[in-house]
């Protein structure tokens, strides 16, 4: 695996909302949605009381033209065409009384959060939220908040371990290498081997025993590499710690916005989508 990004200290909100209350005040609340996970492999969208959305695009999936590469914005233009189908196949043209939500890399720098939230607001949804990742994960498992918790994202272009404590990512390490990557004879040992290697980092630097709270409940596997059962157990028995594999861990991060545009939803009056946290195994 090529080496691993330092982690940094995280406390930035689950959620950031552009003046969301001073916004409802002038214009009656949301009452739809979109959640959007836009991928280095492919992006996933969920519209609520309907589920998946096609994902973008017919060539648009493993082409050499892709918007996204290793988590980051490459092709602006190309990013902003496809979330407007998406926007259009699921919202329709007028989105005025929407809310898009948006993930992305735990570790994506101030340029790739900051170009997201400008292709959002382009959108013309009445509200626009972009969350990491690694919350939405968290929340599809339905542990969002209430103690510490670590999520493991094993992706086509990236390897990604977060920390949460109540609810904020307090530290977070990538690896700019994933399951596309490595050869299949050893991709399990490499990528068991990256992951172990970032959580040690954690643990060295966490003063306060969250790494050793979030290890005794389970970490929470997500991405393509969770459905390796090969990469899974290997990395329980790296860790000597069980392990939280999401249903379905591909879609878990679109599914984990989905549910917190439910309490955006929920919290303007506009009552529930159908998606709710799953059980793990």
């Amino acid at each position: 695996m090529r080496s691993s990004r330092d982690g940094r200290r995280r406390g930035r909100p689950v959620l950031r909302q552009r003046d969301a209350h001073a916004a409802a005040a002038h214009r009656p609340g949301p009452v739809r949605g979109l959640a959007i996970d836009l991928g280095s492999s492919g992006t996933r969208a969920w519209v609520p009381g309907r589920g998946p959305v096609a994902c973008g695009p017919a060539g648009w999936e493993g082409g050499t033209g892709r918007p996204v590469r290793r988590g980051r914005i490459v092709d602006p233009a190309s990013c902003a065409g496809l979330l407007d189908h998406l926007a259009d196949a699921a919202l329709g043209e007028h989105r005025q009384d929407s809310v898009i939500v948006l993930s992305h890399p735990v570790l994506a720098g101030r340029e790739h959060r900051v170009l997201a939230g400008e292709l959002l607001a382009a959108l013309g949804a009445s509200d626009a939220v972009v969350l990491n990742s690694a919350s939405a994960a968290a929340a599809c498992a339905g542990l969002l908040g209430g103690g510490p918790v670590l999520v493991v994202d094993m992706g086509a272009e990236l390897t990604e371990v977060a920390l949460l404590v109540d609810g904020k990512v307090v530290d977070a390490r990538q690896a700019d290498a994933g399951l596309s990557d490595l050869e299949p004879r050893s991709l399990a040992a490499e990528l068991a081997r990256s992951v172990l290697d970032m959580i040690t980092s954690m643990w060295h630097e966490d003063q306060h025993g969250a790494v050793r709270g979030a290890l005794r409940r389970g970490p929470v596997l997500t991405g393509g590499g969770a459905f390796r059962r090969d990469v899974t157990d290997l990395i329980a028995s790296c860790l000597g710690a069980p392990v939280r594999v999401v249903p379905d861990p591909s879609t878990a991060v679109v599914r984990g916005a989905a549910l917190i545009l439910d309490s955006v939803l929920a919290s303007s009056g506009a009552g529930a989508v159908s998606v709710r946290p799953v059980r793990l195994r």
